[in-house]
């Protein structure tokens, strides 16, 4: 099964630094945004992974290479502009390929383990049968408390009382994106919204360490986050 790093997008509200970095390179804890991710993708198993660029793409390729430095194969999809999710994914999937596909943001840092997805995927890559998308929420922070969804017995719904946030972590059956336009921009919340509602999107929450860094201002916040985080480790 192969996974996506989505690193196309232009980083509006970081600047200036994304004036002159792509989002994904920026550092925290000493090492890039992208770079986390990539890391704990190949600890978990995923090492064949596609990533999509746009914005200083060139920067993000050089950086990354062929992947086989961080023990993966990385194939890019060039976008001609951000494209948004829904657009980047429908994009690269002649990259992507059939069957299910692992797609984490570039600009999220979460310590999720991502082999507990595997058993999942192969459930679901077994039938034809929903749900053909599994999200993983999270605790709605503070700059979005109304939340994206609702979670019941394993269930996304629109209603509902207590609503999480996505957590920019999904399983999809990459079949949802197969008459979808490529190479145009398309925003993948209303396509949340669709499945969602059909019964087709199952999810779980997270609690653990997550950001999804957006300004200067989390970014910074998540570096010294890390930073603590890795001194009480060394102190235990």
């Amino acid at each position: 099964m192969k996974a996506m790093i989505l690193a196309a997008g232009r980083g509006e509200r970081m600047r200036p630094l994304s004036d002159t970095m792509p989002k994904p390179l920026l550092e925290a804890g000493g090492k890039p945004l992208i770079g986390w991710q990539l890391e704990r993708l190949v600890a978990a198993g995923f090492t064949d992974v596609v990533v999509n660029v746009a914005h200083r793409g060139e920067a993000i390729a050089a950086a990354l290479g062929d992947g086989s430095r961080f023990g993966a194969t990385i194939s890019y999809s060039q976008e001609p502009e951000p494209l948004e999710v829904g657009g980047g994914i429908a994009t690269a999937l002649p990259l992507l390929g059939e069957g299910m596909a692992l797609i984490v943001s570039g600009d999220v840092y979460a310590e999720y383990d991502y082999d507990l997805l595997r058993a999942r995927a192969s459930a679901m890559d077994a039938t034809a049968a929903p749900p053909h998308l599994h999200m993983v929420m999270v605790p709605n922070p503070g700059y979005h408390p109304d939340g994206d969804f609702s979670l019941a017995e394993g269930r996304l719904a629109l209603d509902g009382a207590s609503r999480l946030t996505f957590g920019n972590v999904a399983l999809y059956r990459t079949s949802l994106f197969q008459e979808l336009p490529r190479r145009e921009k398309l925003k993948i919340l209303p396509l949340f919204r669709d499945w969602s509602g059909r019964g087709w999107a199952s999810g779980e929450l997270y609690t653990g360490v997550w950001a999804n860094i957006g300004t200067p201002d989390e970014l910074a916040r998540l570096d010294r986050q890390l930073h603590r985080m890795r001194r009480e480790r060394v102190l235990r």
